[in-house]
């Protein structure tokens, strides 16, 4: 064998001398076999840019937790549900139910799942759409665009009327019993296909399927209620609110919001998606009724802007981002200095790697979702540092809250979601008026936070 292709015993003598030979390889090895990489890089003078003092600041109730669930877009969607039920009633503090929207979450991803294999029975089994299709049926994760249909067509309800389970707290096991069961379904239904099946048979299966994923999601979460009844105490415990609601009664009466006029707004920067272009996702999605997703793809200081412009009013603001880069949990700060990495290893890991590159060569997408509630200002009037309401708990960071740098949102701050009042009458007419490119499914800007 041509040693050039192979590691030598040579090679890694070589190797070795030269770790040795560096007293700073050495410390670094000491310090992070005993503490883990991150704490050895944290950078401290970046972790105290920390703050809980903002120019411009929503105030809201307690923190919501996710616990161990990938439900983040769900509840920071509720969470800027929230404040409108709170300012209307005078309330201290409420919270809407995260396991409603999952039962149905899950129930309608498994038909779009279904659908989606009844459309490419003719693709070859190990072709990349299909293996793409049945690699995370129903995941845990969504996008807005997802959660705006769960709620035109199943409304909200509160915690009290659907409280969480312990297969809500902890979805691991719902989800490898649910996509075992989804992808032995689309096997059924590609041989039922080859049997030569009709499609209307076919359909016909999949609603006796559907039926079955109804009463798997039911044993692991409950039932959803079809009615409830509501007593609300505001803040002087007055009685506020007080009957029988549907789901969609309860939407109406404690939220009011048109969601038709959140729009999706992107900053990718690479090669294949211009700016100031419209974008879809094939076969993102979940109701089928509803359709995709649609995005405005434009710079980040366009998104800071119709970010800025929503907080002026008082609202808060859902995005999407990658939040582990960068990151120091703890100390509840996103900051590109948080962590000197290249530093630590005396390589360079972080440095020459953009936005671009990194999106294209898998390395950063959007993994999390969660609301603005405040930000900072220079004395020019730049933004400077966000406030970010999180849903894992009180217990971490400054009660729930991180910081995040202007320069952090740059680079990691792949969406936001604003009422399309906030856009310039130009971005507005491109969101509403121009054809949507639609992006590969394996797009990175089809990940789910």
């Amino acid at each position: 064998m041509d040693e050039v292709l192979s590691i030598t015993y040579d090679d890694v003598a070589q190797a070795s001398e030269a770790f040795a030979s560096e007293r700073a390889n050495v410390v670094a090895k000491n310090a992070v076999t005993s503490q883990g990489v991150r704490a050895v890089a944290r950078v401290p003078e970046q972790a105290a840019l920390s703050t809980g003092t903002f120019d411009i600041e929503v105030k809201q109730g307690a923190r919501a937790d996710q616990q161990r669930s990938g439900r983040c877009w769900m509840f920071a969607s509720l969470n800027t549900f929230r404040i409108q039920a709170m300012r209307r009633f005078n309330l201290k503090d409420f919270e809407f139910s995260g396991v409603y929207p999952l039962f149905w979450d899950k129930l309608e991803k498994s038909n779009w799942f279904l659908e989606n294999v009844i459309d490419t029975l003719d693709e070859p089994l190990d072709g990349r759409l299909v293996q793409f299709l049945l690699a995370d049926p129903v995941s845990d994760g969504g996008q807005w665009d997802m959660f705006r249909a769960l709620v035109k067509k199943y409304g909200v309800v509160p915690k009290e009327a659907m409280p969480e389970t312990a297969c809500s707290k902890n979805t691991g096991d719902l989800n490898a019993f649910l996509v075992r069961f989804l992808r032995k379904s689309a096997s059924e239904l590609r041989r039922a296909h080859d049997a030569g099946s009709s499609l209307r048979d076919l359909r016909a299966y999949k609603k006796d399927m559907m039926e079955d994923v109804y009463r798997l999601l039911a044993i692991c979460l409950g039932e959803p209620p079809a009615v409830f009844d509501v007593r609300l105490r505001d803040k002087d415990d007055n009685l506020v609110l007080s009957g029988t609601y549907t789901p969609r009664e309860f939407y109406d009466e404690a939220v009011g919001l048109n969601l038709d006029d959140y729009v999706s707004l992107i900053s990718a920067p690479t090669a294949d998606k211009p700016f100031n272009r419209t974008y879809t996702v094939a076969r993102l999605g979940n109701v089928v009724e509803a359709g995709g997703v649609r995005y405005l793809n434009l710079t980040p200081k366009e998104l800071k802007d119709a970010a800025v412009a929503q907080l002026r009013d008082d609202l808060p603001v859902w995005f999407g981002c990658d939040v582990d880069q960068s990151y120091l949990q703890s100390d509840g700060i996103m900051d590109l200095r948080a962590l000197d990495i290249d530093g630590l290893f005396g390589l360079d890991v972080f440095s020459g790697f953009d936005k671009a590159a990194r999106l294209d060569y898998g390395e950063s997408m959007m993994t999390h979702a969660m609301v603005f509630e405040g930000v900072n200002f220079d004395a020019s009037g730049a933004t400077t540092l966000w406030k970010v309401e999180n849903s894992w708990g009180k217990d971490r960071a400054k009660d729930g809250f991180d910081s995040l740098t202007n320069e952090w949102f740059d680079e990691y701050v792949y969406q936001v979601v604003v009422d399309k009042k906030y856009l310039t009458p130009e971005q507005r007419e491109m969101f509403e008026t121009i054809e949507p490119i639609v992006l590969e499914p394996w797009d990175p800007m089809g990940s789910l936070a």
